[in-house]
């Protein structure tokens, strides 16, 4: 659906505005995009620099400074959105929208909380912050080919997760009754812990088997790790494969430049021209 078909009864200023904020295709879509990519970014990593304490202590009043800026602009971003869309709803509770509301709920939220009682509150709703970061989401195309993988894979690899669970289960009490809590297998659970530890090959070395018995089944469930590791990834691939083939049949419109068409459009969504195949 194009521009001027989605803004059909709004006003002038208001499909102005979609433009910009919503149509990267366009020039100042793309100026917008890279300034709020930019934006994205930095407070990101001013976020992550303020739980650095040393800097926090050098660099507060910046870092406090940045951080209310960032939100405003958020916060201004957010108003924007939803006045250009004459069904704002939609926007309000899609993924992106409930992403860009928290970018800068959580700094809002913190000037409602005073004295140290609710230091860790308030600690915690400023690390919800670092949710910007998805806010990167709507730049990478490209992550829509591993979405689709997984959407697409996902019975297989739901069917290959509870096979692993079934295996760790049984691995874990065998070792239980093997090893016993003499060799730090306290409880089933801990031994479960132990197995999916071993199977993954990660291998913390907290707990580790002490009679040859235990040695040769520890032994075999390393080297089943590394199989096991093998399945998921065959599956990721081959859905990727298939939806990058997909993705590839998305053609740029030759009359408007629009891109993202659907695998099987033989017109453009927005102009009408026919796509080249």
């Amino acid at each position: 659906m194009g521009n001027h078909q989605i803004q059909a009864g709004v006003k002038k200023w208001q499909a102005r505005l979609f433009t910009i904020l919503f149509e990267s295709e366009t020039y100042s879509g793309k100026v917008f995009d890279i300034f709020l990519l930019l934006l994205i970014l930095s407070s990101t990593v001013s976020v992550m620099l303020e739980s650095v304490e040393s800097v926090r202590l050098v660099y507060r009043r910046p870092l406090l400074l940045f951080e209310w800026t960032v939100t405003s602009l958020f916060a201004l971003e957010y108003i924007l959105r939803i006045s250009s869309l004459r069904k704002s709803r939609h926007y309000i509770f899609s993924f992106f929208g409930m992403i860009d509301l928290l970018s800068f709920i959580p700094t809002l939220v913190t000037v409602f909380f005073a004295g140290r009682a609710y230091f860790v509150v308030i600690r915690v709703v400023r690390l919800l912050r670092v949710f910007r970061i998805f806010k990167l989401g709507r730049y990478v195309s490209e992550g829509n080919i591993i979405l689709k993988a997984l959407i697409a894979g996902r019975q297989k690899i739901l069917v290959f997760l509870f096979g692993v669970g079934t295996m760790v289960v049984i691995i874990g009490t065998s070792m239980y009754i093997i090893e016993g809590a003499e060799s730090g297998f306290t409880s089933i659970p801990r031994s479960i812990y132990w197995a999916i530890v071993t199977l993954t090959t990660v291998g913390y070395g907290d707990i580790a088997p002490q009679t040859i018995v235990g040695q040769m089944l520890a032994s075999i469930v390393m080297i089943l790790g590394y199989s096991i590791i093998a399945v998921p990834t065959g599956i990721v691939t081959v859905e990727m494969g298939r939806a990058g083939f997909s993705n590839a049949r998305q053609i740029k419109c030759e009359s408007c430049a629009l891109a993202n068409h659907e695998p099987d459009a033989n017109y453009c969504r927005r102009c009408g021209h026919k796509l080249k195949v």
